[in-house]
C-alpha cells in the first residue's frame, strides 16, 4: 500500500467543508425564504448572503490551493438538506414552530464547522504563501459574528418554541430574534 501524497488530506477536508458549505447556504436561503415577513427577514437574507459568501470563499480558497472541487459532492450538500425537510416535526401539513429550532441549531453545527476550517487553514497560512493569513482572519470574525447572532436567536426561540409561548416563532409573528 503506498503512501497518500500530502494533497489528498487537505482535498478531501476541503471537499467535505464544501458538501456541508452548500447544505447550509441553502439551508440558510431556505430560512430566509420561510421568514419574508417577519422584522428580522432582512437579517435573516443577510445571514445567508453571508453563508453563500463564505462558500464562494472557499471555492477561491481551494482554487489558489489547486484543489479541485468533487462537483458531485455540492450535489450531496444539497440533497442532504433537502432530505432534512423529510424529517418529523409533530405537524404533516404546516411548518412546525419545531422547524425553526431545529433549523437554528443545524445553522449553529454548520458555523463552528466553518470556524474550525478557517482557523485550521490559517494555522498552516503563515507557510503557506498560497493562503491569505488577513482573508482567514477576516473570514474567523464573519463566523464568530455569524455564531454571536444564531446564539442570540437560539435562545429565543429555544424559550418560545419549547414553552409554547412563541406560536410559530418566527414564521407569522415576526419574532425570530436578533
Amino acid at each position: 500500500m503506498s503512501a497518500r501524497p500530502l494533497a489528498e488530506p487537505l482535498s478531501v477536508y476541503l471537499n467535505d467543508h464544501l458538501t456541508g458549505a452548500f447544505g447550509g447556504a441553502a439551508l440558510a436561503h431556505r430560512m430566509a425564504d420561510t421568514h419574508p415577513d417577519s422584522r428580522r427577514a432582512a437579517e435573516l437574507r443577510r445571514l445567508a448572503r453571508d453563508v453563500e459568501q463564505d462558500r464562494d470563499d472557499l471555492v477561491r480558497i481551494m482554487n489558489s490551493l489547486a484543489v479541485p472541487v468533487r462537483h458531485y459532492r455540492t450535489w450531496l450538500g444539497l440533497a442532504g438538506e433537502r432530505i432534512a425537510r423529510l424529517k418529523p416535526n409533530g405537524t404533516l401539513v404546516r411548518r412546525s414552530p419545531l422547524s425553526d429550532l431545529i433549523e437554528l441549531e443545524a445553522m449553529r453545527v454548520g458555523v463552528e464547522g466553518k470556524t474550525a476550517l478557517w482557523q485550521a487553514l490559517r494555522a498552516i497560512a503563515d507557510d503557506d504563501l498560497r493562503l491569505n493569513p488577513d482573508e482567514l482572519d477576516r473570514l474567523i470574525q464573519r463566523a464568530a459574528e455569524q455564531t454571536r447572532t444564531l446564539n442570540g436567536w437560539h435562545q429565543v426561540v429555544s424559550a418560545e418554541v419549547l414553552t409554547g409561548e412563541g406560536g410559530t416563532a418566527g414564521a407569522d409573528s415576526g419574532t425570530l430574534p436578533r
